[in-house]
């Protein structure tokens, strides 16, 4: 059982340190190591000691502090300047701001359970918004047992026990999909790595409108493609290299979509009379190319007030459900129609 711990000293005799050492290391003063710094954290959490008080993380009368987190993907390190990514914080940073809150985003990229575990204890903010499920679906629901200080932006999968916030990622999926066969097009690419919860559910409604159109999916115009241009790029290159027939592409992400452009274009492609091209995502870069991209759209500024929402308003609660926002075709200059 947790007990109550009101006083500093209290908190210095739990953690056997001294009251000064206890003192700085709950304002996050250099002058105490890392490790002791952790576990007196660590102690004043798991006592309902309210520490806060002392370690403002943000400009003080600030209603409350969200830490965003993003998990380390299982083959390469998560990057803050995705474009995508760098919107979707932007748009949490505003809904955080119109409720009065701040927000940082943390150096730290979890890859296991112990290191959620470990984001939860030591982190000083109430409440965490962590970017994506990455391969950690049964490691979030092991968390959740414990904690519900937390929300997580991704796919809903089956049997979650802790809430998330996403798009509607087989909708996106089979709505691109659908729009490239109406406009003629039946070898249609799909370049997205589908270990990613997200680009797995996207990968389906792609499947599913192939399959309603009674066109044959076939496994070489699949192509696993991380989420940045030069991936998207590569991939393009080797359907090319090994004369694979494709007229059309369906990519996970805008970057990837716009890489598959730019490598269309070096062989000597027109994008779109000899193949469409439609991304995921619709960030800014989306709008600038050429030509301009077709896309789907993920209400990023609805988003950012759900996940700011439902953490700050859940109180802890166990049954949160978790909530899909809707997906839009913008048709641009990469459709031709």
């Amino acid at each position: 059982m947790k007990n109550d711990l009101k006083k500093l000293e209290d908190l210095a005799s739990l953690a056997g340190v001294s009251i000064a050492t206890v003192s700085r290391a709950l304002s996050d003063s250099p002058a105490v190591n890392s490790a002791t710094k952790k576990r007196i954290w660590q102690l004043a959490l798991a006592n309902n000691y309210p520490f806060r008080r002392y370690t403002p993380a943000g400009p003080l009368g600030a209603e409350a502090t969200i830490a965003i987190v993003i998990p380390r993907p299982q083959a390469r390190e998560p990057k803050l300047s995705d474009p995508f990514v760098l919107e979707l914080v932007a748009a949490i940073g505003e809904a955080a701001r119109e409720r009065g809150c701040d927000f940082l985003v943390s150096h730290v990229s979890p890859s296991s359970h112990d290191d959620l575990v470990e984001v939860m204890e030591t982190n000083r903010a109430d409440g965490v918004i962590f970017l994506g499920q990455s391969g950690l679906h049964e490691e979030f629901n092991a968390l959740a047992e414990n904690s519900r200080k937390f929300v997580v932006w991704g796919a809903e999968l089956p049997g979650q026990k802790y809430c998330s916030v996403g798009s509607d990622n087989f909708v996106g999926g089979r709505r691109a999909t659908r729009h490239l066969i109406r406009l003629g097009r039946k070898k249609i690419a799909f370049l997205g790595d589908t270990i990613a919860p997200e680009v797995m559910q996207r990968h389906q409604g792609y499947i599913e409108a192939l399959r309603e159109s009674n066109i044959r999916v076939e496994d070489k115009l699949i192509l696993p493609t991380h989420f940045d241009v030069e991936s998207g790029e590569a991939s393009v290159n080797e359907l090319l290299g090994e004369n694979i027939e494709f007229d059309a592409i369906v990519a996970a992400s805008d970057m990837i979509a716009i890489g598959a452009i730019r490598g269309l274009q070096k062989s000597g492609k027109s994008v779109p009379k000899d193949v469409s091209v439609i991304g995921y995502d619709d960030v800014q870069f989306a709008r600038l190319s050429l030509p301009a991209l077709s896309t789907i759209s993920q209400n990023v500024e609805k988003a950012g007030k759900l996940l700011v929402s439902k953490l700050i308003s859940s109180g802890g609660a166990a049954d949160l459900p978790s909530e899909r926002v809707p997906t839009e075709l913008i048709v641009r200059d990469t459709c031709g129609a």
